[in-house]
């Protein structure tokens, strides 16, 4: 009996004590959730999400998966899987805008599956919920997102096209005209847009965020991947060595530097668009730490080399073709780094050559390509000379084979026409433009395409592979009228040592240089082509005579000497090499055609066309300036031509 009582016992008191423990865990439990509730004020902020996603990429990235115990076939996917992910990566630092998409999503499904986002605290991260709590950086980022729903990349230009953002604004006490996309415009147009979000939107607008700070490039991220002409950063606004020097001096002044109130270097965000650069004073970096990321990382393509101190610059290409170019101190004042971005789809002459009788100047660019005439290319920075050549190759007969010398590339000629014979060269530490161009002649080239001529060097050869080692040559320049444009290839052929007398380093050039199309950026942003300038060479017409053996007379022979020392004399210093006449001329809407190529240009040009061609351009020249065709001879093209 004894021992029921005792069993009796001994059941209530363990049921006591694991009544007790049961309440223990239900209270621990209630502590802890209360406890999550209370962190959640902090758990669905910006930093801390970045924070996650940070981890969570690294474990992915980093984990050994031979340790887990997997079976084979999910051991192969996992790898497959991480091999995928630490490509993307790589490849979205790069500018790959797939591998961008591909790391973005990744980020939308971990938050949205492991790290609890919902439609209540996404709102602690950006306050879509109080419109009047968001940045204009906050909007603009939601306006693109909509935009781009719509049109893609074209989202910003749809974006300042319709809001009319790219005018000109007089702004300040001064009132200034700037161009400018400023922080009240952005703010306006968010309230007019009205836009209704979807939790969907909301949380892609924070993955944008997250990403963009984690692996993309900071602000201008989104703005990079847009087709524009490009994007610079740090080329504005006061850099920290002047901020050093401020401390020192103007203690108001640096306050109100340090207060936001004066633009710092890291608040410097322009884009170029159309052939103006627009400041976006409504975005900015945050610190000069993030613009220093951004400079470090955005020119990594293969693998250029390092910037250091000592090599203050880099020049490369990203992956989708944008050229960019970086710069540090001590090299610069602050970092700062130039993105330029070359449109392949709107490479054609078409869309470049607009305004009132466009079609004749077209005609005229695709009939001196065709006649294998050498062209310069010349105007100031972004006028778009490089997307001009891009254009006008397209006229080239498709016999020809393409040889391209670049410093960094830029053309891309085999993405616009993969079909064609074209090989791009550049500049390396290890190989430099003279080098690249020497290579050149030994590949079957029948057109050389120079991207630019910037060095004595490579000006030099230019013109000696305009003289012997291809059909004819295209190349750009920066020079502003035509006889700058001689006298700067003269003087590289001078600088090399390829001549000692300039007369005959010009006359040199003049020999092989036949055509420039000079183009012009206006204060409005126009871009349009403002001559078209035939050079024609000076032929020698006085030449030595003998007269002096016909005279009896020591006068008379005296006489006849100093004719010819007049002739060298003359020869020698005031003998004018060259002429140049315009054959097109811009009149402020359209153009005009001034003068008729000479008919040395047009028997050459005829020679090298095709026969459909050569009576097409028959018909142009005589619609324009009224020059008649050759008379007819089956052997035209093959013997000497005459003009009537």
């Amino acid at each position: 009996m004894n021992w029921a009582v005792n069993l009796g016992i001994s059941i209530m008191i363990i049921g006591i004590i694991v009544i007790g423990i049961l309440r223990s865990i239900k209270k621990n439990k209630e502590q802890e959730e209360e406890i999550d509730i209370n962190e959640d004020d902090q758990t669905y902020t910006l930093d801390m999400m970045l924070a996650f996603v940070k981890k969570r990429l690294d474990e992915i990235t980093k984990v050994n998966l031979y340790d887990i115990g997997l079976s084979e076939e999910e051991l192969e996917r996992r790898k497959n899987k991480k091999y995928e992910l630490k490509k993307a990566i790589k490849g979205a630092t790069y500018g790959d805008v797939n591998d961008k998409k591909y790391v973005k999503e990744l980020i939308y499904d971990l938050l949205y599956k492991e790290y609890g986002v919902n439609e209540i605290n996404i709102n602690k991260a950006i306050p879509f919920n109080v419109p009047s709590l968001l940045s204009a950086q906050d909007k603009f980022e939601i306006m693109m997102h909509e935009y781009k729903k719509s049109f893609g990349y074209e989202a910003l230009t749809e974006f300042i096209k319709k809001y009319n953002l790219a005018d000109l604004k007089y702004i300040g006490g001064n009132a200034k005209p700037r161009y400018v996309i400023t922080d009240q415009e952005i703010h306006d147009i968010f309230e007019y847009e009205n836009m209704q979000l979807t939790f969907e939107d909301k949380l892609s607008v924070v993955v944008q965020r997250i990403y963009q700070k984690y692996k993309g490039f900071s602000s201008i991220d989104e703005v990079r991947d847009m087709n524009i002409d490009g994007v610079s950063g740090g080329v504005s606004g006061l850099p920290d060595s002047f901020l050093a020097q401020v401390a020192q001096t103007d203690s108001d002044y640096l306050k109100q530097a340090l207060e936001a109130k004066v633009p710092r270097a890291c608040d410097s965000i322009w884009i170029f668009f159309q052939g103006k650069s627009i400041h976006l004073s409504f975005l900015t970096f945050g610190t000069d730490a993030e613009l220093k990321r951004v400079c470090q990382n955005i020119y990594k393509y293969n693998n250029p080399g390092q910037l250091s101190d000592t090599n203050g610059y880099k020049v490369n290409e990203m992956k989708d073709g944008s050229r960019v170019v970086v710069v540090r101190p001590a090299f610069a004042e602050t970092w700062a780094f130039f993105v330029r971005k070359f449109d392949t789809k709107k490479a054609t002459l078409e869309q470049l050559v607009t305004y009132e009788n466009c079609e004749d100047v077209i005609e005229l660019m695709r009939y001196l390509v065709k006649g294998a005439r050498i062209i310069a290319l010349t105007g100031e920075q972004g006028t778009g000379k490089t997307t001009m050549l891009m254009a006008i190759i397209e006229s080239i007969y498709e016999t020809k084979n393409l040889r391209i010398q670049e410093m960094a590339f830029e053309l891309h000629l085999r993405k616009i026409y993969p079909t064609r014979n074209i090989l791009s060269f550049r500049e390396t530490e290890t190989v430099s433009g003279q080098e690249g161009l020497d290579v050149q002649k030994k590949t079957d080239g029948n057109v050389n395409i120079v991207g630019e001529v910037a060095s004595d060097p490579v000006a030099a050869w230019m013109i000696q592979s305009a003289q012997v080692a291809s059909e004819f040559t295209l190349f750009t320049h920066h020079a502003k009228t035509f006889p700058n444009l001689v006298k700067a290839l003269r003087n590289s052929l001078l600088k090399i040592g390829m001549f000692n007398d300039e007369k005959t380093a010009e006359e040199q050039v003049v020999e092989v240089l036949n055509f420039n199309i000079h183009i012009v950026k206006d204060f409005r942003g126009r871009r349009y082509i403002e001559r078209i300038t035939e050079c024609i060479p000076v032929e020698d017409v006085d030449e030595y005579t003998f007269d002096h053996q016909k005279e009896n007379t020591v006068i008379g022979k005296v006489d006849k000497f100093m004719d010819n020392a007049t002739i060298y004399f003359k020869k020698s210093t005031n003998k004018e090499l060259y002429k140049y006449h315009n054959v097109v001329e811009w009149n402020g809407n359209g153009w005009n055609f001034p003068n008729a190529i000479t008919k040395e240009n047009i028997k050459a040009m005829r020679n090298n066309m095709d026969t459909s061609d050569v009576s097409k351009f028959d018909d142009y020249l005589y619609r324009k300036w009224g020059v008649e065709k050759p008379k007819e001879n089956p052997d035209f093209g093959k013997s000497e031509e005459i003009f009537l």
